[in-house]
């Protein structure tokens, strides 16, 4: 399974803030947007990763990141010279994905809930066609919509739909097999010049090859395109981080727990931070295993 994570688009809902920096590099909390998204990823057990965005903001990825390597993962990066919709990533991402199948993820979106490793481990390790998540809201009219059937399979999806069939959207991150770099390649353009990812998912759908998984209660979906939904997002991850102690998308950390890198190279990375809450917050990780370890 390879992961790619869209961090294109212009931003233009987050003005001024975006007039020189990508959205994806703006905090949420402690840390940068762009990590919740890659986050997923690696939770998912994901570590050959490309990462997409403009030209002009991939150098800035790339000093972030390198080439993933410090966090055990292999980083890659591609040019997006315009946003021509979600599903060009897939093309572009062609060569990247090569025969394998694929994790597509939204920059700017963030997930958190219990047991979401295990969850994306289970269901990603064989897809079989397009494996969609879904997510309850309160205004499906926004959103991009399935319906589905008691084994979760779909049986719609409606675009921003009047009257709504269902309240589950359809969020930004989605697995398909290896066939979605043919039927990416042979989209059109809709009305408005863009190749759309609904186009993909209800090729799948056609082919009765599209599943759904609902994300229930207990976890979070946020999608942090705006100014409100930037600092709903901030203030949500500082409320948890300081009752519950642990930090959410803690790359570091989640490299470290899931085997990528070692304890040594985890202490490293925490020395790096200096005297910052951050760096004291994954030494005492490294130093809690190792106690439980002895």
């Amino acid at each position: 399974m390879k992961g790619i994570v869209l961090a294109g688009g212009s931003g233009t809902r987050l003005l001024p803030l975006t007039s020189a920096v990508s959205k994806q590099l703006l905090p949420v909390y402690d840390k940068p947007l762009i990590y919740y998204p890659l986050s997923v990823l690696m939770l998912g057990g994901i570590r050959e990763i490309l990462l997409i965005s403009s030209p002009d903001q991939l150098p800035l990825f790339h000093t972030l990141f390198g080439d993933g390597s410090r966090l055990g993962l292999s980083i890659s990066y591609a040019e997006q010279t315009r946003p021509d919709g979600i599903a060009q990533a897939l093309t572009i991402g062609a060569d990247h994905i090569g025969t394998s199948s694929v994790t597509l993820i939204l920059g700017d979106n963030i997930f958190h809930g219990p047991g979401f490793s295990h969850l994306l481990q289970s269901r990603l390790r064989q897809v079989a066609g397009a494996l969609l998540f879904g997510y309850a809201v309160s205004d499906p009219q926004r959103y991009a919509v399935g319906e589905t059937i008691e084994d979760g399979s779909l049986v719609s999806i409606e675009e921003k739909p009047a009257e709504p069939r269902s309240n589950l959207a359809l969020t930004g991150l989605y697995a398909y097999n290896n066939d979605v770099v043919d039927i990416a390649k042979n989209l059109r353009p809709s009305a408005r010049g863009e190749l759309e990812i609904t186009d993909v998912n209800r090729a799948y759908l056609e082919q009765g090859r599209a599943q759904l998984v609902r994300l229930g209660r207990g976890f979070s979906w946020l999608d942090a395109g705006t100014h409100d939904s930037l600092l709903q997002a901030a203030n949500y991850v500082q409320v948890l981080e300081q009752r519950q102690g642990m930090r959410i998308a803690c790359l570091e950390e989640i490299a470290y727990r899931m085997g990528f890198i070692t304890a040594e190279e985890c202490q490293e990375l925490a020395l790096r931070m200096g005297q910052t809450s951050y760096g004291h917050y994954l030494l005492d990780i490294v130093e809690r295993e190792a106690t439980r370890s002895d």
